[in-house]
């Protein structure tokens, strides 16, 4: 085979079939694409017969559009005559594929089809090296993915000389700190580099914001009294004068002298605030074992069971997806989120302060679902990267344990941040004319996750990152700290190839899918800082003096209290003198006050209903939380579904599978009606309106239905709201009203509420 060797786009080729058809999916277009299938040591690469040329100038690129990185490959199977089989590196095939399909671990499913003129030994030779090649990562195949992917001469040199996107917060020198407090109006917070040698803590970033009254001496006795050394820092300012700060659990065995008192009093309630809410998030919200079971059941029941190409009975499929318990920690970190952003929102002048042990899960979840929820800039694209650098880079959070890349850590493996991605999609899906950025931002975002080449990801904490980097064109002298060192020729020394950021987009997407990234939204004014917003909820919120200490509460499901070991430094014996000053904060009058505050969200009345027209752009998106107004990522995680389907119904290729056929016939209903409920005086649901609704579950349904079917537990979709026609329709996608356009039939399995297969 003259061709093994040959060199396709800088890289080694292993093996080639030409006459190649791939299936395209629903975003595609659907349909077959014929071309040339490559295998090489980095992905499998399909290039169009009719696509554009390569240009031998344009810049390297990781992926094209139709390939799949070897890393993201979970199955390989095989579909021949009327069988399947799962084929491995050691795989004997006794027949000749006619399909091929790639399962991958972001829950794609790439099938290609195998012209019959092809010979059947370079069609079995294609199946083996693919197999071969993309096996099971280990800690030594993921170095060498690493140096295929970017240890090219050419694209060392390329990523040596590229730049930072300037248009976004990298949140890696003091003065991007600075450029976020004042973009937040936050003038009684300061930078402090007092950790800038990870000295105080070694999973906190160097740089951190804290308050203005606080010197650097004073602050490095606080350390000592959290875990991880991790203390109360600021995260974000809302306009109206409150803070949102993170801190981890407190060390109680330490004796608090009479400074490190009133330190961490000061460190706690900001510079002018006398009130702090403390809000503990490990006790409602899931552990990170809990969103790894989750996970693991949640693509099981999207991609079947590969081995044997059973997929889930549809009359089983939405308890299955409920018994997952995937929506329901979707559910609860909205609601988490969505408590402390109505706190930050009507509570004037205090500090919400989320605590969890190690402030590196639940907290970076909640701190960047409340500022989505509260701040327009985090819903444009580049300041929701600067909003995952800020509170998941900075924030310490363990990508590198959490994705468990070389399979070494099954313990700490936990898709925290795809939770979090799966949430802000629920916002999105929610408020989308809210978002400058789009759904296909965020499955970009989702689908990086599995590429173990992105130094956002290769990291648990900046002093990981800095050593790392340290080979890389950075060194540290005790005098002038970080510096760029001058090196002659980066890419002549170096052992690792250089990691670049997941924000560089272009290595993966092409303009076109980039563009596709944002949409137009309306400008939102410049934060101006209300110098009084307390909201008549008598909040006793006046300015703090260095004698009288502020009130401390708890909000912890869903209630306020005030216990008194809450604060170790004011409950423990050594305090005594702190007793003596601590003239009692009358919280019988606050709490009602901070009641009032959540409930104006429960019961969602006035200015806080969802997608109310009011003026003030900084008053949160909160979302409906009901069953069935939390949908299912279907773009992201029904994307294969049909092929673990396909098996079971041998099909032809070519035409429609059932699923498909049924939801193209509801559509074309839908169409109709559309079209006749036009010309009549149809009444429009409004958001207000179906937020009074959403406790009787009657918006679902209009007409009665019958007693045999019950309702299904969990919608795969949630209701769109439009118009009347729109509210029945909430199983096949959003309306295409809403989009402004008819969206292609949607290819979902879906269960129908008979309980027999569609298909059968």
């Amino acid at each position: 085979h003259h061709h093994h060797l040959c060199c396709y786009d800088r890289e080694c080729v292993l093996q080639r079939v030409v006459m190649v058809r791939k299936k395209l999916s629903a975003r595609e277009g659907r349909g077959w694409i014929s071309g040339t299938l490559f295998c090489s040591h980095f992905r499998v690469a399909f290039v169009p017969q009719d696509g554009p040329k390569t240009d031998e100038n344009a810049d390297p690129m990781l992926l094209g559009d139709h390939d799949v990185a070897l890393a993201s490959v979970e199955k390989v199977v095989v579909v021949g005559p009327n069988r399947t089989k799962l084929v491995t590196s050691n795989t004997s095939l006794k027949f000749t594929p006619e399909e091929l399909v790639i399962y991958c671990r972001d829950m794609r499913v790439v099938c290609f089809l195998f012209d019959r003129l092809t010979p059947d030994a370079q069609v079995i030779e294609m199946t083996h090296t693919i197999a071969r090649t993309y096996q099971p990562p280990k800690p030594g195949s993921v170095l060498s993915f690493q140096n295929a992917a970017l240890g090219s001469v050419e694209m060392k040199q390329f990523l040596s000389n590229r730049r930072h996107d300037a248009h976004m917060n990298w949140f890696e020198s003091a003065s991007d700190w600075e450029q976020e407090l004042d973009r937040c109006g936050a003038s009684s917070w300061r930078v402090s580099s007092v950790n800038d040698r990870f000295e105080m803590s070694t999973s906190l970033s160097r740089f951190i914001v804290v308050p203005q009254k606080v010197f650097d001496t004073e602050l490095k006795k606080s350390f000592a009294h959290f875990n991880e050394g991790r203390i109360p820092r600021w995260c974000w300012r809302h306009p109206r004068g409150s803070d949102l700060l993170r801190m981890a659990s407190f060390q109680n065995n330490i004796y608090h002298e009479k400074d490190d008192v009133r330190n961490l009093e000061l460190v706690l309630f900001g510079s002018q605030s006398s009130l702090c809410v403390v809000v503990e998030l490990g006790e409602e919200l899931p552990s990170p074992a809990d969103v790894q079971q989750a996970h693991g059941r949640l693509r099981a029941l999207c991609l079947g069971d590969i081995s044997t190409s059973v997929a889930v009975p549809d009359d089983r499929w939405l308890s299955t997806l409920e018994s997952s318990h995937w929506l329901d920690y979707t559910r609860a970190c909205l609601k988490k989120a969505s408590e402390v952003a109505c706190l930050l929102y009507g509570g004037g002048h205090l500090t919400v302060a989320l605590q969890e042990a190690e402030d590196r899960d639940m907290s970076c979840v909640v701190s960047s679902l409340v500022q989505v929820m509260c701040d327009p800039h985090c819903r444009t694209q580049h300041g929701f990267q600067g909003l995952v650098q800020k509170e998941w880079v900075m924030g310490g959070h363990r990508f590198y344990s959490r994705f468990n890349y070389h399979r070494d850590n099954d313990k700490e493996e936990a898709p925290i941040f795809l939770l979090f991605l799966d949430c802000v999609w629920q916002l999105w899906f929610q408020f989308r004319s809210r978002f400058q950025l789009t759904d296909d931002f965020l499955l970009a975002l989702h689908d990086s996750v599995q590429l173990p080449v992105f130094s956002t990801f290769l990291s648990n904490c900046q002093r990981e990152r800095c050593r790392r980097s340290q080979n890389q064109g950075q060194c540290y002298t005790p005098v002038n700290g970080w510096t760029d060192a001058a090196l002659p020729d980066s890419s002549s020394d170096q052992s690792d190839p250089p990691f670049p950021p997941v924000w560089d987009w272009a290595l993966q997407y092409s303009k076109e899918s980039q563009d596709r990234f944002t949409q137009p939204v309306p400008e939102t004014p410049p934060i101006q800082p209300l110098l009084n917003g307390n909201l008549n909820t008598n909040l006793d919120t006046h300015r703090m003096s260095d004698s009288a200490p502020g009130s401390v509460f708890l909000l912890s499901r869903g209630t306020f209290s005030c216990p008194s070991n809450l604060l170790p430094w004011r409950s423990s014996s050594s305090s005594s003198l702190y007793k003596k000053s601590h003239r009692r904060a009358p919280s019988s009058e606050t709490i009602p006050g901070l009641e009032r505050i959540l409930k104006a969200w429960t019961l969602a009345e006035g200015p806080h209903s969802v997608g109310s027209t009011s003026v003030d752009p900084y008053q949160p998106l909160l979302p409906l939380l009901m069953g069935p107004c939390l949908g299912l990522w279907r773009e992201c995680y029904l994307r294969g579904a049909l092929h673990a389907q396909a098996f079971s119904h041998p099909v032809s290729s070519n035409s429609a599978h059932p699923v498909e056929r049924l939801a193209h016939q509801v559509q074309q209903l839908r169409n109709q009606l559309d079209h006749m409920t036009s010309h009549l005086a149809t009444p429009t649901i409004t958001d207000s309106n179906l937020n009074q609704n959403a406790n009787n579950g009657t918006f679902l349904f209009s007409a009665p239905r019958p007693h045999r079917a019950p309702p299904p537990p969990i919608s795969a979709t949630p209701p769109s709201r439009t118009s009347l026609v729109d509210k029945h329709s909430f199983l096949f996608g959003p309306s295409a009203a809403e989009h402004g356009y008819c969206p292609a039939p949607k290819t979902t399995k879906l269960p129908p509420s008979s309980g027999r297969s569609l298909a059968s």
